[in-house]
């Protein structure tokens, strides 16, 4: 745990106690602030009250109060300001987060903030994989799961690798990144940032005061970025390095029929192969180690070290995870995929899918995977997207709506082998939020790989 002593002695409200909240009352507590909390969800300011913190009174003055740290998935602007939100920023307390806490209190340490709309956890683990085979002292947390104030204190020659959501980049105010990542830009989470003007500006957010040497990393595969790379390639401030999965970037990293180039010297450098890397399929993912190898640069790791470190990378839980494999099927859990574009990622990696899919619908819905429709065998879907996916897919694919996942999931399986097609994968990719039937994406996964564990037992795999 990262001790908060900045806080000792101080009025502290921590709104919102979800795991990064109780995280940050935990440190808090233990540093000597006076901590009182609030959940607008009474089983879970219950939970709180539980651990023996106060509940904040909201009805009361808060005079006296050094800060407020907010959860980061509850509304403080948009669609509108949270009543604690406004009360606060009247009285002049501004709002922070977790990740805030922690960068106030480790100031010494280095800092690579990663942030885009897919693809952040994958490359924040990979990152942290290649620091640690190449025996770098660093620790990953944010929004990968991992509240950032149960990391351990670094201090100097220490590097926090944190991924950094939209809603977090908005509760920063200390944030100072020697190096930033950021992947890609696709509508997402609108309804939060105003539209997308407003969430382009929360992620451009990771580039404001870079700390030296200020190098920004930047996918250019889509126009947002692309617009962004430019505009910080002509302010002089910063290094800023392009990524690509699709072309070639000068200057900066890109991946070559299957190649990892480093172009940011003389000479491109071939890092690597990445078609022999298992456990990184897909285009999406080259973009994914492209990024991790120019942040792994960035700190003066070399060549050769990157690629022992992305070629031992053993893959993330949730992401294109590999569950089992009955005969010739492959059950995927890729329910990190909350919306469309994501599900895209992992649909163009696979032919024969038995593709489950649905839950809290995105803005947009499944239309834009309309060319990737022809490698789907069948569509099992669930929650509340279900009927408008029907509608899409019908007279394209094949679709059945299911109350619970477990059906779903059963029925896909026995599908998939009695087909006994070549390369058959039971992929769930919701495209969609989950909340509609889990608590988060995490459990809508766990369930997933219990399921198909439970059903197929023999030859068990993991991530």
């Amino acid at each position: 745990m990262v001790p908060t002593f900045r806080y000792a002695g101080e009025k502290v409200v921590v709104m919102g106690l979800g795991k990064s909240g109780l995280s940050a009352a935990a440190s808090l507590r233990a540093s000597g602030a006076d901590v009182a909390v609030w959940d607008d969800q009474p089983a879970s300011l219950a939970q709180g009250t539980a651990k023996g913190y106060r509940a904040f009174d909201g009805a009361a003055p808060m005079t006296g109060v050094r800060a407020v740290v907010w959860s980061p998935g509850i509304p403080h602007t948009y669609p509108q300001p949270h009543a604690l939100a406004t009360k606060a920023r009247a009285q002049n307390i501004q709002l922070a987060c977790d990740v805030d806490l922690l960068l106030e209190a480790q100031p010494d340490a280095s800092v690579i903030g990663i942030t885009g709309t897919n693809g952040k956890s994958t490359t924040t683990a990979l990152i942290a994989h290649v620091f640690a085979s190449a025996g770098r002292k660093a620790a990953a947390g944010g929004n990968i799961g991992i509240p950032a104030l149960d990391l351990e204190p670094l201090g100097i020659g220490g590097t926090y690798i944190l991924e950094l959501s939209s809603y977090q980049l908005e509760l920063v105010p200390h944030l100072a990144c020697e190096t930033a990542v950021l992947l890609n830009i696709t509508a997402d989470h609108l309804d939060r940032h105003g539209g997308m003007d407003g969430y382009i500006a929360a992620k451009r957010r990771i580039f404001s005061y870079q700390r030296p040497p200020r190098v920004a990393i930047i996918g250019i595969d889509d126009a947002p970025c692309a617009a962004l790379y430019e505009a910080l390639r002509r302010d002089g401030l910063h290094t800023v390095w392009p990524i690509s999965a699709k072309k070639v970037a000068p200057g900066g990293f890109y991946v070559d029929n299957g190649n990892l180039i480093d172009a940011t010297g003389p000479q491109p450098v071939i890092i690597l192969d990445l078609t022999a890397v298992a456990r990184l399929p897909g285009t999406h993912n080259w973009q994914n180690a492209a990024a991790a190898a120019a942040a792994a640069r960035a700190s003066g790791i070399l060549h050769e070290a990157i690629a022992a470190g992305i070629r031992t990378f053993p893959g993330l839980k949730h992401r294109q995870e590999l569950v089992q494999t009955v005969g010739n099927v492959s059950f995927i859990n890729d329910t990190k995929a909350t919306n469309a574009d994501a599900a895209e990622k992992a649909l163009a990696c696979y032919h024969n899918i038995y593709w489950i899919a649905g839950g809290r619908p995105k803005e947009g819905g499944i239309k834009s995977l309309a060319p990737l429709f022809p490698r789907i065998r069948h569509a099992f879907l669930i929650g509340e997207a279900a009927d408008d996916f029907a509608d899409t897919l019908d007279g394209h694919v094949p679709a059945a709506l299911y109350d619970d996942m477990e059906t779903a999931i059963e029925e896909a399986g026995e599908m998939a082998i009695k087909d006994h097609l070549p390369g058959a994968t039971v992929l769930l990719s919701p495209a969609c939020a989950s909340f509609d039937m889990f608590k988060n994406f995490e459990e809508r996964g766990d369930r997933f790989r219990a399921e198909v564990l439970r059903l197929w037992p023999q030859k068990e795999k993991s991530q």
